[in-house]
């Protein structure tokens, strides 16, 4: 006897939600070391917490050697945190390129 199972839409919601949840949760808990170790140019990573009137711009360029592009570390630490765009609030934990990395 061979049972066929039909997957309803409902199921197929549950079975993408669940798995979305594995996902973020696994990206959770490696993502940073995953990703800082897969950037060209960023070896190391610290964790920064953006205080009030912080910019994404006044943080790279405190990061920046002298020299350096500040683009190039805005461009990094967007990658690093998933960013979009340049958007921080007060009191939110980032990952940025190490000072001297």
């Amino acid at each position: 006897m061979r049972i066929t199972m039909i997957d309803s839409p409902a199921a197929r919601r549950r079975r993408i939600v669940l798995l979305s949840a594995i996902a973020a949760i696994a990206l959770a808990i490696v993502g940073p070391q995953a990703i800082a170790s897969g950037e060209p140019g960023v070896s190391a990573v610290d964790s920064h917490t953006v205080s009030t009137g912080e910019t994404l711009w006044s943080i790279a360029q405190a990061l920046t050697p002298a020299g350096d592009d500040v683009y190039d570390t805005i461009v990094d630490i967007q990658h690093l945190n998933a960013m979009s765009g340049s958007e921080l609030v007060a009191g939110e934990q980032i990952l940025v390129p190490a000072a001297g990395a």
